[in-house]
C-alpha cells in the first residue's frame, strides 16, 4: 500500500504525508471532472505534487469526512456540561453502523461530585464491552492511560463541543498548543474550536481531530434496522413472536422478548433506543411519501405506466387532429 496519506485539506490544497516530509499537493484534473472525493486519512498516488489516483478504502464517514480509521475515542465530560446519554448513545449507535470499533474516555474527573455517576457508566457500558477511561486534561489524571490505548492507531476523536477534546490531545503532547474553548453558561454546551478535518502525528499515533459530529440523526435507518446496533436488545430479538417486532411502548411481554427482559436492559439505553427509533420512522414515513408521490405522477395506459405530463395541453384525440387536417387543406 502507498503510504502518501492525505493529513489535510484546505480548500483546493491537500496536504500529504510522504516519507517523513508533508507535501502540498492539488488534485489531477481528471479526478476533478470525476469529481473523485479526497478527504482526510486517504491514501493517495503521488505524480510529483499531483494526487493521480486514491486506494481503496477502510472504511468512511462523511460528516465529517474522514477515512481509514483505526478506532474511535468517544470523549464526554463528566461535568461541564452534564453528561448526556443518549448523546453517548448515539455516537456508539452511529460508529457501530460504521464497523468502527470505540472506546469511551470521561473527561473532567476534577469536576465530578456525584458519586454514583462513575459506577452507573460502567454498569452500562463495560457490560456492553466498551474500553473506558476517565481522564483529567487539567490534572493529567488518567491522560497515560488513555495514550496507551490508541498506540499505533489511527484515532478520531468524537464528542460534543466543550468536553474536552482539544485539552486532552494537549496534555498528550503539549506542544501541539491547540485552542480551547469554554462552556457557554447559557446554553451548557462550548464552542467549536476545531475547524477542519486534520491528522496529528506523535509517539506512533494519529489522531485526526474533527470540527465534530453534532448533528448526528438516524434519518437514514429504517426502523426493523435500529435493533441491531443495540447489542443489548438484539440479544432477545430472536425471541419475539413476531419478526418485525420494533419492541417499542405498543408490545407487551408475551410477545416481546425484549420488554420480557426489560430488567436486563438498562433505562438509558433503552429511553436512546426510543428516541433514535422514532427519527427512524419519521424516516420511513418520509420515503413512503416520497414513493407515493413518485407513483402519483404516473398514469396507466394500454396496460403500460407512462409519465404524465404536468402543465402542458392535453394531446389532442386521432379524430380531432384528422378534421383539423381536413379543414385546412380545404381552404
Amino acid at each position: 500500500m502507498s503510504m502518501n496519506q492525505v493529513y489535510s485539506i484546505h480548500s483546493d490544497f491537500y496536504y500529504v504525508k510522504c516519507g517523513n516530509s508533508i507535501l502540498e499537493c492539488k488534485l489531477r484534473e481528471v479526478l476533478k471532472k470525476r469529481k473523485t472525493q479526497v478527504c482526510t486519512g486517504d491514501f493517495v498516488e503521488l505524480e510529483g505534487n499531483i494526487i493521480k489516483s486514491t486506494l481503496e478504502r477502510k472504511n468512511f464517514l462523511k460528516r465529517p469526512s474522514v477515512a481509514n480509521i483505526d478506532k474511535v475515542a468517544v470523549v464526554s465530560a463528566l461535568k461541564e456540561p452534564e453528561l448526556d446519554f443518549t448523546q453517548l448513545d448515539r455516537y456508539l449507535t452511529f460508529f457501530k453502523y460504521h464497523n468502527i470499533p470505540a472506546i469511551l474516555c470521561f473527561n473532567k474527573e476534577d469536576l465530578n461530585d456525584d458519586t454514583h455517576l462513575k459506577g452507573k457508566i460502567e454498569e452500562i457500558y463495560k457490560l456492553l464491552g466498551y474500553g473506558i477511561f476517565f481522564t483529567s486534561a487539567r490534572l493529567g489524571i488518567g491522560i497515560e492511560e488513555f495514550q496507551k490505548s490508541i498506540k499505533g492507531q489511527t484515532v478520531v476523536l468524537a464528542g460534543q463541543s466543550g468536553v474536552g477534546k482539544s485539552s486532552i490531545l494537549n496534555a498528550i503532547h503539549p506542544s501541539f498548543n491547540l485552542k480551547t474553548s469554554e462552556v457557554s453558561q447559557k446554553h451548557g454546551r462550548g464552542v467549536h474550536t476545531t475547524r477542519h478535518c486534520e491528522i496529528i502525528e506523535f509517539n506512533d499515533i494519529k489522531i485526526v481531530d474533527t470540527p465534530g459530529f453534532s448533528q448526528l440523526r438516524f434519518d437514514f435507518l429504517m426502523p426493523r434496522e435500529l435493533d441491531g446496533f443495540f447489542n443489548d436488545i438484539k440479544k432477545y430479538k430472536e425471541n419475539c413472536k413476531f419478526s418485525d417486532c420494533l419492541h417499542d411502548e405498543s408490545q407487551n411481554a408475551a410477545s416481546c422478548a425484549v420488554i420480557k427482559n426489560m430488567e436486563n436492559i438498562h433505562s438509558s439505553r433503552y429511553e436512546s433506543y426510543l428516541t433514535f427509533l422514532s427519527e427512524t420512522k419519521e424516516h420511513k414515513a418520509k420515503v413512503t411519501y416520497n414513493g407515493t408521490k413518485v407513483e402519483s405522477k404516473v398514469k396507466s395506459s394500454g396496460g403500460q405506466l407512462r409519465v404524465k405530463i404536468n402543465n402542458k395541453k392535453r394531446a389532442d384525440a386521432r379524430n380531432t387532429t384528422n378534421q383539423k387536417i381536413k379543414k385546412e387543406l380545404d381552404r
